[in-house]
């Protein structure tokens, strides 16, 4: 005879099963989509936030607000997980994503009183899905990407809850210049953007907003090593890329040089220098920046 399965649990463990479960789930999904249903629309309102590193945040974005909130419900976290998600695979509607989830479970709750199995409720917003996707084709009109005006457009739509009008339209100009860039053409017609790859926003302090660029290449942070000699601006330049030091290699294997005079640490010291001199050197030889 086979004993039924013991389940040993925390003593602050609280279980819910049946229709308090389904309550609880919804009621945790629409207290984390009222928390961002005000960063959503045209009047939207941004949230001060606190991060763990005790800096403060303003912004509407969705996931970003949801990304410093730490909650225990299962069913808040599969909400948030949702907005992840939509941020990972779309880049944008994190906020209506959160909403929308929570709407339709709000809208389900009614039925669950009137005990209609999940099932039955699930098939209605298939069918619901169904329908709308249809509208959707129905609404959709093809768009060219050559077209700047029309592709500005698009973009404004997306940025203008997240910048006032004055950076509005630079910062959709940097973002299609940026997208542009990247986008590579791939067999079967097609054309591949790995924003997260290829294409990175780097902070300098200093300047105002409007002074922001595309840079079509690579920037390297690094100091002005001679102020007085050294050019900041070389047109066409030939350029190396090295993927070693320029300094002396050392052993692999652990070595030891016993000296005895101080003219043999010297000289020692000389040979080190001697031979990174003839590397620029030989490097100056190519002509690579004149």
């Amino acid at each position: 005879m086979m004993q039924a399965p013991v389940t040993v649990l925390q003593a602050n463990t609280k279980r819910d099963t049946g229709k308090k479960a389904q309550l609880g789930n919804i009621m945790a999904a629409k207290a984390v989509s009222d928390i961002v249903r005000t960063t959503l629309g045209p009047r939207a309102m941004l949230k001060m936030l606190l991060d763990a590193n005790g800096g403060i945040v303003l912004t509407n974005d969705g996931n970003a607000i949801l990304r410093e909130i730490d909650v225990s419900h299962p069913a808040a976290k599969s909400i948030i997980d949702l907005s992840r998600t939509q941020d990972e695979e779309v880049g944008d509607g994190t906020t209506s994503v959160i909403i929308l989830a929570g709407e339709m479970l709000a809208m389900a709750e009614p039925f669950l009183e009137r005990n209609l199995h999940p099932t039955v409720i699930i098939r209605g917003y298939l069918r619901a899905l169904e329908d709308a996707v249809k509208i959707i084709d129905g609404l959709s009109f093809p768009v060219d990407t050559d077209d700047n005006a029309q592709m500005l457009n698009i973009v404004n739509s997306c940025i203008g809850t997240k910048f006032t009008q004055r950076f509005g339209n630079l910062i959709s100009d940097l973002a299609i210049s940026a997208v542009r860039t990247v986008a590579v053409d791939v067999p079967g017609g097609h054309r591949e953007i790995d924003i997260k790859k290829y294409a990175k926003v780097e902070k300098i302090p200093g300047g105002d907003i409007e002074d922001s660029r595309v840079l079509k290449g690579v920037m390297f942070e690094k100091d002005v090593v001679v102020p007085a000699r050294m050019r900041r601006k070389i047109e066409k330049p030939r350029i190396l890329l090295m993927d070693c030091p320029l300094e002396y290699k050392k052993l692999e294997n652990q070595a030891n040089v016993e000296l005895s005079r101080e003219e043999d640490f010297a000289a020692l010291l000389k040979a080190e220098e001697e031979w990174i001199e003839k590397t620029c050197s030989q490097i100056a030889s190519l002509n690579l920046m004149w």
